[in-house]
């Protein structure tokens, strides 16, 4: 489990094919590390399976080359790092498995002051997990949803994102590992099949899908 605030940016070494999946080295400053370990990298758990003084190892399955980015990455491109959480942490950010469910795409960098305003485009079946002032996870980064229309969502960075994370990259056409939120995944899922009815498009139908599951309250 992880929380979305990145603790350093490292550079991906080599890349080595390993079956149907590679072997991913990575140089980075994450100070002593164990075999075994998970460590979020852009937004995916991989498990360290050797480590030097300059980095670490981890195998990337034919699933993972499949749901993430991390495959196209070019050799020498920064990826975000986090170690996985202990208990009694901080919890700064949001709770984040580092289990990717698809690859989002940048469709405008906005620059207003310090800040930048990103939209990004989700895959389709991704939107419904997406809400205003709800959290969301972009190459392993905690953000918070400022709008979700018209199938993309918009975001803010602070310089202070930019500084610690490679999102200070990013183009129209970056691609993004995005991971949904924990509790939205859970909410939609029960509402589409638990309370066996169809997602939700309107106000009213959502007041009739939480009435269904047994949740009833002003309107």
């Amino acid at each position: 489990m992880f929380t979305g605030l990145i603790e350093s940016c490292g550079t991906v070494r080599s890349r080595e094919r390993r079956g149907p999946g590679f072997r991913v080295r990575v140089d980075a400053e994450l100070g002593s590390l164990a075999l075994g370990e998970s460590i979020a990298v852009s937004g995916v758990c991989l498990t360290v399976v050797d480590h030097d003084e300059r980095g670490f190892a981890a195998d990337v399955s034919l699933e993972t080359v499949a749901k993430t980015t991390l495959g196209r990455v070019a050799l020498g491109g920064r990826v975000n790092l986090e170690r996985s959480l202990r208990a009694g942490d901080r919890l700064g950010g949001h709770l984040v498995s580092g289990h990717v469910d698809g690859i989002a795409r940048v469709t405008r960098v906005e620059v207003l002051g310090e800040a930048w305003r990103v939209c990004v485009a989700p895959p389709p079946d991704l939107f419904p997990f997406l809400a205003a002032k709800g959290s969301v996870t972009l190459d392993g980064v905690s953000l918070t949803i400022n709008a979700a229309e018209r199938g993309e969502i918009e975001l803010m960075l602070i310089p202070h994102t930019r500084q610690v994370t490679n999102l200070s990259e990013l183009r129209v056409g970056s691609e993004l590992n995005l991971e949904v939120d924990l509790l939205a995944r859970y909410v939609v899922h029960y509402l589409r099949h638990g309370a066996a009815i169809d997602a939700p498009t309107s106000d009213d139908s959502l007041v009739r899908a939480l009435a269904h599951a047994g949740i009833t309250g002003s309107k």
